[in-house]
């Protein structure tokens, strides 16, 4: 069993007390990034995983980066986009054409072994690590937290919010269930802050219709990183993501440590 830990990373809201931040706080965002690398990576050092690429058999080709942009549903080519865009003759950046033949396939044509390596070598480079970033940010990360901050979620519920953008995309594709979907169903179950009902409820309302979601993928039917991770949070009331925290993700143990 992996134990990792991390110390030093409690931030205004946790449990030594002040006042509660959002999940855009840049402690918490840190946070956010190593509970996703959890369960993506089986890591909490999400920050080696610019360099992470592989074809993990889920049907949508290369899996890559710091919350795995997909060759198939099209946001690696906007990653490797942006950073021609910010250095122009990069090496990926003969690869877009094939990038953007590949999109919405698992196909490989002419990629490969190239273009893995060559994603890998980019890692070394800012510039690619900060497009990485932005893309994050631009399609997972903002929308996911103003969302939730509209349904008037607490820190904890941006991160719920924002994980299941990074699993399943915001809209429903071939096969897969995504966060409109899931956010409806959770609507339909109970009330969320912003309409007067309870955040606690309403937060494992939406975990249920992950569950749901993620059990009509059979590449992704290890449900741990909810019921042994999000879950437990809600259970222990802690809304404002407070440190410390303990988790299970695929039978390994995780916890980070508060100051």
């Amino acid at each position: 069993m992996a134990v990792s830990v991390l110390s030093g990373c409690s931030a205004a809201g946790s449990a030594e007390g002040g006042p509660e931040s959002g999940l855009d706080d840049p402690a918490k965002k840190e946070i956010a990034m190593q509970l996703v690398s959890s369960a993506e990576n089986s890591s909490l050092d999400w920050k080696a995983q610019y360099k992470y690429i592989e074809d993990i058999g889920d049907g949508r080709g290369y899996t890559a980066g710091i919350i795995g942009f997909c060759s198939g549903t099209g946001d690696m080519l906007k990653v490797v986009e942006r950073y021609a865009a910010a250095r122009p003759g990069n090496p990926l950046e003969r690869f877009l054409p094939a990038l953007r033949a590949v999109r919405g396939s698992d196909a490989h044509d002419g990629l490969g072994r190239p273009f893995t390596e060559a994603w890998a070598e980019a890692a070394a480079d800012p510039a690619f690590r900060s497009a990485q970033d932005a893309e994050r940010d631009r399609s997972y990360f903002d929308p996911a937290v103003a969302r939730a901050e509209a349904d008037g979620l607490g820190t904890l519920g941006q991160f719920i919010y924002y994980d299941a953008y990074v699993m399943h995309g915001y809209g429903d594709t071939d096969g897969t269930v995504g966060f409109r979907t899931i956010r409806r169903e959770a609507l339909a179950a109970a009330a969320p802050p912003a309409r007067g009902g309870d955040e606690a409820a309403y937060l494992n309302a939406f975990l249920d219709a992950r569950v749901a979601a993620i059990r009509k993928e059979p590449s992704h039917s290890d449900t741990s990183r909810i019921e042994t991770a999000q879950r437990v949070f809600v259970r222990e009331g802690r809304l404002g993501l407070e440190t410390p925290l303990r988790w299970r993700v695929y039978g390994d143990g995780y916890r980070i440590d508060a100051r």
